[in-house]
């Protein structure tokens, strides 16, 4: 299989962001946004994916942390569609209940060419530390979109909101690396009847 990295740049009047993303890495991350609790969540994704990660973001965080957070995963769903080029040779499809502690979620994902978020989970509180709790749907969204991918993510259950916010991240990186390995049985084939994961 061909190298699966790449890199994109993204700049605008509320954002400036770059990523680097390696498909077949050890989830190794550099990641800096500005926003704490963000980067320790995108480092879980990078860690439980396996996918190397480099993120640098400037953003307009005197106003709020919603831009950053948002332009970056549309910058994270850009390298990665960019990365899987016609997306050969995977699994395309995976699921996962991940658990911790108290709280369990499961994120179950289709590399379809066919971006749609279906989002079943709420938080009991508007903030986690000074963290907007609704952002995390937004990176989803901004996630699935952009890199060309159908991911449904439900809450089971929880009462800890760090715990639930942490299991989506982890739960998405989970199926993303099952998704995205390698399929030996048809290594050079789109797996679609269609010939083409392009949507």
């Amino acid at each position: 299989m061909p190298s699966r990295s790449a890199e994109v740049s993204r700049k605008t009047k509320e954002t400036e962001i770059s990523v680097s993303v390696d498909v077949d890495g050890k989830g190794k991350s550099d990641i800096a946004t500005g926003v704490g609790f963000f980067d320790h969540m995108l480092d879980q994704l990078s860690r439980h994916s396996l996918i190397d990660m480099t993120i640098k973001a400037k953003g307009d965080l005197h106003i709020d942390d919603h831009h950053t957070v948002e332009d970056t995963g549309i910058a994270i769903g850009q390298a990665l569609s960019k990365a899987l080029g016609e997306r050969r040779g995977i699994m395309r499809y995976a699921s996962i209940d991940l658990a911790m502690d108290e709280t369990l979620t499961r994120a179950a994902i289709d590399v379809s060419g066919r971006p749609f978020l279906v989002w079943n989970v709420a938080f009991s509180s508007p903030k986690i530390g000074t963290f907007d709790t609704e952002l995390v749907r937004e990176f989803f969204q901004a996630l699935a979109q952009n890199a060309g991918v159908t991911l449904h993510v439900t809450n089971h259950y929880g009462a800890n909101n760090h715990h639930v916010a942490e299991t989506c991240f982890k739960a998405v990186a989970r199926a993303l690396r099952a998704a995205l390995e390698p399929d030996p049985r048809q290594p050079d084939a789109v797996p679609s009847t269609k010939g083409s994961l392009k949507g």
